[in-house]
């Protein structure tokens, strides 16, 4: 039974249909915002997968090249690995969802969101938001929405609901809210130092704006939705929690996760792990529950010592941060270097600077967004949390947490025209017990600096988490939150900003929402931390950038030349600079608009190259004084080649002072000499002297 549904949206038109395609997944939305088309479908397996702990959930973004009139770039000529836009929005929209599937469903879900046509004015990426909600609202998959999810942007002071592309790439403010019926679940966003209350009166526009969208859903549920189907429960028995309480009291658990270090910890579970599979030794089925049993024990311990005794795991008080350490320099030869500790948690970034012919080129469906100058990745080995894993490149979550920091540090770097440097900054996990996408954006901040990068201000992050109650005013935010109370708490709300304002935010919850009040204390309380971190521990450490890069950066001498004169600098076939950069060992960068960018490490050998450069681009008067060598000698005189691609005869008769006989008797092949330009001669040739040169 095909339906279409419509409502007005920002200004535009967002039509949903419904039977018209896939038919056969769990659920289908082929969905129109503008003229952007995406189709998202819900699909789940009949049976829970066996032998897992955690719900499957995967979500896929998939990025058409078709949906723009492009082919994709390279030999293949087919989309292939996911960009990371893709993946991003893919988090995106897995980060609200996935708390509302049943704690106990198993059954493997995915849900695709393919995007067929692209309106610059309509962002495919909500589209695939709200289509990857509405599929899941209207399928028989069990999900405790609808949820929907706004975007804002902030153009010239101004909030902008679901902003157009060039306004998100433009603007101020780029933030994401899901919300259900009630509260927010999710909240991400990048801004340009925007103030706290800015933010807050964003957050709650969205929010608005989703109840009147899941009012729009709750109708086609009404008449396109399916009834819910039952699923097989792996809920862990009531009895056997009521077994494990005998052999292992609330007292001992207690005990055993009260302590600041993982590792102890860890050791305290391993014993209690081993009384109790030693108690249910003969009862298999309990055996196979234990692991997750004895997690639900943790968490429900952990939960109530902090919400009812206020008592946090390592013993801190509820506001109180973990110690911290900062340094920089502790890498040698790398252009900047940097490391943040805080706690077990302990980032050091890289930071890398090159020519802007090395930014990396874009290939997706922003067609304003074709190359990235700043790059920030983060890496997440296995031996920082004490495992043993292969690696096998980035995750989703390592491209996640390296775009949140790019994203935080971005608002503060130096223009091109101040700093003509591609940089690049890597966060090196080394030890993590809580919140390393924090870290790594204090790591990179001062990075930056001890490279000589002249960043307007400096950025921190910090994360808060959550313990609730069984009403919405029982709760407790907890400052710097570490690994056990991320796991077992119910959210993470991750702040970066500087003095002034909030460049990223990213929220994720456990729970169906957060009430404002939290919101505002979350808020409130990662300014508070952020102002001590960057005035307290990463200031004493380095309190500004470095005035000049380091002794191993590339140095770089920016230039303009006319635009009509590239081809002269170029030479045939690249003849002229690639003689230039024989000679001086430097590398040359000419944009269309004749910007010279000459990089190298050889002060002395940069500036040759760009007085050679000079040479050729200068319109010759009579006057001028060059230094060249001499190329070839003829019976009637010598050519001097004083640029690469340049030279210039001195006649026989203005060679020496004193008549010569011969151009040998004076000159030979390589000779360097002073010479100056007398104009052209009657065939168009630059004309030289050396005899008039004045001493």
């Amino acid at each position: 039974m095909y339906k279409s549904f419509s409502m007005e949206l920002a200004g535009r038109t967002l039509t949903v249909d419904v039977g018209r395609v896939g038919a056969q997944a769990n659920g289908c939305a082929l969905m129109h915002y503008g003229e952007t088309t995406v189709l998202s479908t819900a699909t789940a397996s009949e049976k829970p997968r066996d032998g897992i702990d955690f719900f499957p959930l995967s979500v896929e973004y998939e990025e058409k090249f078709y949906s723009v009139g492009k082919i994709p770039g390279g030999f293949n000529k087919r989309e292939g690995k996911a960009s990371e836009n893709a993946v991003l929005t893919s988090r995106v929209i897995d980060r609200p969802m996935r708390p509302l599937f049943p704690k106990d469903y198993r059954n493997d879900v995915t849900l695709n969101n393919m995007v067929m046509s692209v309106d610059p004015q309509c962002r495919p990426e909500l589209t695939a938001m709200l289509g990857a909600a509405i599929s899941t609202a209207i399928s028989d998959i069990p999900f405790d929405g609808p949820c929907a999810m706004t975007q804002m942007g902030l153009v010239d002071g101004e909030l902008i609901v679901n902003p157009s592309q060039k306004q998100w790439d433009d603007g101020d403010l780029q933030l994401t809210v899901a919300s259900t019926g009630e509260k927010v679940i999710m909240i991400e966003a990048g801004a340009n130092e925007v103030k706290e209350e800015v933010m807050l009166d964003a957050i709650y526009k969205c929010h608005a704006i989703n109840l009147e969208i899941i009012e729009f859903i709750k109708k086609m549920m009404a008449e396109v939705g399916k009834p819910k189907h039952a699923y097989e429960s792996c809920a862990i028995p009531e009895e056997l929690f009521e077994a494990i309480k005998k052999v292992v009291t609330p007292a001992e658990m207690e005990e055993a996760v009260f302590t600041d270090v993982k590792q102890v910890r860890e050791e305290n579970i391993r014993q209690v792990t081993a009384k109790l599979e030693e108690a249910f030794a003969e009862n298999e089925e309990w055996l196979a529950l234990l692991p997750e049993a004895i997690y639900q024990y943790q968490k429900k311990t952990v939960r109530k010592m902090i919400l009812k005794d206020h008592k946090r795991p390592d013993g801190r008080a509820i506001t109180q941060i973990r110690p911290l350490a900062a340094e920089v320099d502790l890498i040698p030869r790398v252009h900047g270097s940097a490391m943040f500790t805080r706690g077990q948690t302990q980032i050091c970034t890289i930071t890398t600077l090159a020519p802007l012919s090395e930014m990396q080129k874009v290939d997706g469906l922003d067609e304003n967004i074709t190359s990235k100058r700043y790059m920030h990745h983060y890496n997440f080995p296995s031996y920082s949390v004490g495992e043993t894993k292969v690696s096998r490149g980035p995750g989703r979550r390592e491209i996640g947490h390296g775009a949140l920091a790019e994203k935080a540090l971005v608002p503060v770097l130096p223009s091109e025209e101040e700093f003509p440097y591609a940089i690049r900054t890597v966060s090196e996990t080394f030890e993590s017990n809580g919140s390393t996408s924090q870290a790594s954006i204090c790591a990179s901040t001062m990075s930056l600096m001890a490279a000589g990068v002249p960043i307007k201000k400096m950025v921190a992050g910090i994360s808060c988490g959550l313990v609730t109650g069984e009403t919405d005013d029982d709760y407790i935010v907890l400052t710097d939150i570490q690994g056990l109370e991320d796991f077992f708490g119910d959210m993470d709300f991750k702040v970066a900003g500087t003095v002034d304002g909030i460049t990223a935010i990213q929220m994720d919850i456990k729970i169906h929402g957060l009430t404002r009040p939290i919101v505002e204390e979350a808020i409130a309380r990662t300014r508070e931390a952020r102002m001590y971190i960057l005035n307290d521990i990463m200031m004493p450490c380095i309190s500004e950038p470095r005035p000049t890069v380091g002794k191993y950066a590339p140095k770089i001498i920016s230039m303009q030349i006319d635009p009509q004169k590239i081809g002269d600098v170029v030479g045939q076939r690249g003849k002229t600079i690639n003689t230039i950069i024989e000679r001086t060992g430097v590398k040359i960068d000419i944009t269309d608009d004749g910007a010279v960018s000459i990089c190298g490490t050889d002060q002395a050998m940069m500036d040759k190259a760009a007085q050679m450069i000079s040479i050729i681009v200068t319109d010759f008067e009579a006057g001028q004084v060059f230094t060249g060598e001499v190329v070839s000698i003829k019976e009637f005189g010598a050519f001097v080649e004083f640029a690469p691609g340049k030279e210039g005869m001195v006649h026989i008769s203005k060679i020496a002072k004193e008549r010569i006989n011969r151009v040998e008797d004076v000159l030979t092949l390589g000779d360097k000499v002073k010479v100056v330009c007398l104009g052209k001669d009657k065939m168009g040739r630059m004309s030289f002297s050396m005899k008039d040169v004045k001493e």
